[in-house]
């Protein structure tokens, strides 16, 4: 996930019993090891890290960590640098949807030994675990997960006689043209939130892309795909959304704290936005999973968040995925979730955040997380992103097929390098 949820290296003590994993004879050799990881800035805190460090010394007094924590904006370029033996790393936090691009290089490290025998890949969140596995190689370790879910004002649900949220779509849309009247919007959702409409293009069994005879070629012109376009029109409908804009302009926080507005489709950390925009909406905000198309289980969601790779250049493999052993593994996993209010990497260790209404939420939505197309090229598309233009053109009338085909065209471009 790029746009994510200190620059500078802070410098922690930590240990490390030196295991077999990923041991090349001759490459480790000291008795004392430095640990360098890069970390994204804001993905975690101070304190967590402090805390990680202090527990991680006291188990293994012969590793020091260094944590290098990165920006964001130029990533890419300086993750390839390192992949390439520029000031290589041992660990690196990547975009869970990057991984397939940063493989494609060759410089990551084969982790799906440890990922079988420690870390109980069986488990993960499949949007997590699928972009960072590659023709059955494990590169990414899942390390944390967001995804979006409706933010509702529960006051204009009182005033409207709702009084469960809904669990399928059929409800949703009753429920959305009930709340939709006496001034109120009933949701309010952009035109070209495309994460929002993949998810319900993958609950009518359709694809963005697909891999065919090893070449990738855009899919919105599937029936599946149209289907998730149509229930995406009708949702839009039922607000004033504008159709030629995404949910960033205008920033969809600041259209909900006006106070006439019933739903959005955000993460949960929008509602302290919408909280300090308008303070009369503090503890009248609730949340609940996207409805799927039965009450078996919610909706289809884009699911954002890091893995962790370990480059091949790096002087302290080793040590570095005993690092990531550590990060990913259950206890720390619990800590992440409950001081960050993320989606832990196993759907099992999402008890430590039910107390956090949002955050309980996401995490039943992340049961049915999905990531991008696992292909190198899909940054490509994004860069461009056809699909944007191609909804605008759906909800101002265009012919859905049409509009659709052409999209797909543009997308298959894309992931062949054009």
């Amino acid at each position: 996930m790029k746009n994510r949820i200190l620059v500078g290296a802070v410098a922690l003590v930590s240990t490390f019993a030196l295991g077999g994993c990923g041991f090349v004879p001759g490459s480790e050799t000291s008795s004392s090891k430095k640990v360098t990881i890069w970390l994204m800035k804001d993905s975690v805190s101070a304190d967590f890290l402090k805390r990680f460090t202090k527990a991680y010394e006291d188990e293994h007094p012969s590793v020091e960590l260094e944590f290098k924590i990165q920006s964001w904006s130029g990533i890419g370029p300086k993750v390839t640098d390192a992949l390439n033996g520029k000031d290589t790393p041992d660990v690196i936090e990547v975009g869970n949807t990057q991984v397939p691009q940063y493989a494609e290089s060759g410089g990551l490290r084969d982790l799906t030994l440890e990922s079988v025998r420690d870390l109980g890949s069986e488990d993960w969140l499949p949007g997590l675990a699928d972009p960072g596995s590659i023709d059955g190689v494990q590169y990414g370790i899942p390390w944390y997960a967001a995804n979006r879910v409706v933010i509702y004002n529960k006051d204009l649900f009182e005033q409207a006689g709702i009084k469960t949220p809904p669990k399928t779509r059929d409800e949703w849309i009753a429920d959305s043209s009930q709340l939709n009247r006496h001034g109120n919007q009933g949701i309010y959702l952009a035109g070209q939130n495309w994460y929002v409409l993949a998810g319900f293009i993958w609950d009518e069994g359709g694809e963005l892309a697909e891999e065919r005879g090893g070449d990738w070629e855009g899919a919105l012109d599937s029936p599946g795909a149209i289907r998730g376009m149509s229930f995406y029109k009708e949702l839009q409908a039922l607000g004033d959304g504008p159709k030629d804009a995404d949910e960033e302009r205008p920033p969809q926080a600041k259209v909900f704290a006006d106070g006439d507005v019933a739903q959005i489709i955000s993460v949960p950390g929008t509602a302290a936005q919408i909280e300090q925009l308008n303070p009369e909406l503090k503890g009248k905000l609730g949340y609940f999973p996207i409805p799927g198309k039965s009450a078996k289980a919610p909706g289809s969601v884009f699911t954002g968040g890091s893995d962790l790779i370990v480059p091949e250049r790096a002087s302290q493999r080793a040590a570095g995925i005993d690092v990531i052993k550590a990060l990913a593994g259950r206890k720390w996993q619990e800590e992440l979730a409950r001081t960050m209010s993320y989606v832990p990497n196993k759907p099992g260790l999402a008890r430590a955040i039910l107390g956090q209404e949002g955050t309980a939420a996401m995490a039943r939505g992340a049961t049915k997380g999905r990531a991008t197309p696992n292909s190198p090229q899909w940054a490509n598309v994004e860069a461009v992103n056809p699909i944007k233009p191609y909804m605008t053109a759906v909800l101002q009338g265009g012919d859905p097929r049409d509009e659709a085909k052409a999209a797909s065209q543009k997308i298959t471009d894309q992931l062949a390098g054009g």
